[in-house]
């Protein structure tokens, strides 16, 4: 079974002050260290969506790594899921599941990746949680994507999609890492990580 890795890293991060996916942390920028914990964690293809100042951000990935431009990527993560989601889906072949993960979350590395990738399939939907709150990464079979992209609205991605169901495998990862996001300067860790 194939996962794709797909990293949302459009936003133009407007609490932070300047696009996330640009933030270094430990001298190496949050987009790089995401694609990373995919591309190690066994994702195949990565593809990041980007938006707010995407050429700097394209300019931070390897190669083998795609991207994709949502056009609407101010709308919020929704627009960025949508345009990650139909780029997949014109893939050949497509994958069978989709690991979707966010730049700003520096601390979830390729063992999270690996745990939920485990439980790959057209028909999967689970996501991992950190001492029981549900978090980031999220796992999608591909039998869902048409109907995770219609409901996605704002800022809220899947969340209202996978707040009604009662199928989502939750994948305890707390012993992983911390899945604590980064919203403002002083939510990074380590004083060699401020810009």
């Amino acid at each position: 079974m194939s996962t794709a890795g797909l990293l949302l890293a459009a936003g133009a991060g407007r609490r932070f002050g300047r696009p996330k996916a640009l933030v270094e942390l430990g001298g190496q920028p949050l987009a790089t260290r995401a694609v990373r914990a995919l591309s190690d964690g066994g994702c195949e293809p990565v593809l990041v969506v980007l938006g707010a100042r995407a050429d700097d951000v394209r300019t931070l990935l390897p190669g083998r790594v795609g991207t994709v431009v949502a056009p609407d990527w101010e709308q919020g993560m929704s627009a960025s899921l949508r345009a990650g989601l139909h780029a997949l889906t014109e893939r050949s072949p497509v994958p069978d599941a989709v690991l979707i993960h966010l730049v700003d979350l520096p601390g979830v590395g390729p063992e999270v990746v690996r745990r939920l990738r485990s439980r790959t399939g057209v028909d999967a939907v689970a996501r991992a949680t950190y001492g029981g709150m549900p978090g980031h990464p999220v796992l999608l079979g591909r039998r869902w994507w048409g109907e995770v992209a219609a409901a996605a609205h704002g800022d809220r991605g899947a969340r209202e999609w996978l707040r009604g169901r009662d199928d989502v495998r939750l994948v305890e990862c707390g012993d992983l890492a911390e899945g604590t996001d980064v919203d403002t300067p002083a939510d990074l860790p380590g004083d060699d990580s401020r810009p």
